[in-house]
């Protein structure tokens, strides 16, 4: 794979940046963490842990039982915690972890160690793209990506990748922040955040990606917005851990204001 590839952003951001440092990203998982249930008055980086496995919990569950006959592949696997999570707590037959950038997957690899060697045959973190997945035709039994999507400069490519991957029966499963539709959306969020500023995070809509999925040949399409067990959680948290005024704390306005929302999208491969 081409590594001049990787945006320059992108490339800075998970290479020497090395964002899971960021006290936000609590555990080195790199996502928004999901808070349902949660007790959001003083939130702390257990707390922060626990929101971003959740999120994996969330997006792991769409698959269907029994999960240990099932081979799945994470694309965006960052750090490769959630691969592991996947395959320590649902048990399923095999999960690869995919990323662009080779110092994740460098990372992935020395984090995880103990359950490589644990489970050589059945985990594994490999370079490849959304756009070129590692993977033979009809070879896996489900894809899903957490909170990397937003950093794919096209979805089409994905959807269609994910469509050759994919046995007939297959599943995707996706979640991240999507643009609203609208003609100055991108424009709007560009002012107030600046990972869209400087080009690490793409507006991409919901409604061009749902669009992309049909066209790749995916049935039963379906999205729902966890917007409500993302944002406010999320806000509480970088209280204590942004500086005040830091733009990070303009994530829930823009969600307010209706410019973004958090869903998990699920898609048939027939």
């Amino acid at each position: 794979m081409d590594q001049n590839r990787i945006p320059p952003t992108v490339r800075r951001t998970y290479g020497a940046g090395d964002l899971s440092q960021a006290a936000s990203f609590a555990g080195g998982f790199i996502n928004f963490g999901y808070w349902q249930g949660m007790d959001l008055t003083a939130p702390t980086a257990e707390d922060r842990v626990h929101s971003q496995e959740q999120l994996y919990r969330r997006v792991l569950r769409a698959f269907p039982e029994p999960h240990q006959h099932l081979r799945l592949a994470e694309v965006g696997c960052g750090r490769g915690l959630g691969a592991a999570l996947a395959l320590r707590e649902f048990r399923f037959a095999a999960v690869t972890g995919v990323d662009i950038h080779p110092d994740q997957i460098e990372r992935a690899r020395a984090v995880n160690a103990k359950a490589l060697a644990t489970y050589p045959d059945r985990l594994a973190y490999t370079l490849g793209s959304a756009d070129e997945l590692p993977f033979a035709d009809a070879s896996l039994d489900g894809v899903y990506s957490v909170e990397a999507a937003q950093h794919f400069r096209e979805l089409t490519g994905f959807a269609r990748e994910a469509a050759r991957v994919l046995r007939p029966g297959g599943r995707l499963v996706v979640t991240t922040f999507f643009a609203t539709d609208g003609p100055d959306i991108a424009e709007r969020l560009s002012i107030l955040l600046a990972s869209f500023a400087d080009g690490l995070d793409v507006p991409h809509p919901l409604t061009t990606f749902t669009s992309d999925l049909t066209a790749a040949g995916f049935t039963a399409v379906t999205t729902e917005t966890i917007g409500p067990d993302v944002w406010p959680g999320l806000d509480r948290y970088l209280t204590e851990t942004v500086p005040p005024g830091h733009w990070t704390r303009n994530f829930l306005p823009a969600w307010h204001n209706g410019l973004l929302d958090y869903h998990v999208i699920t898609a048939h491969r027939p």
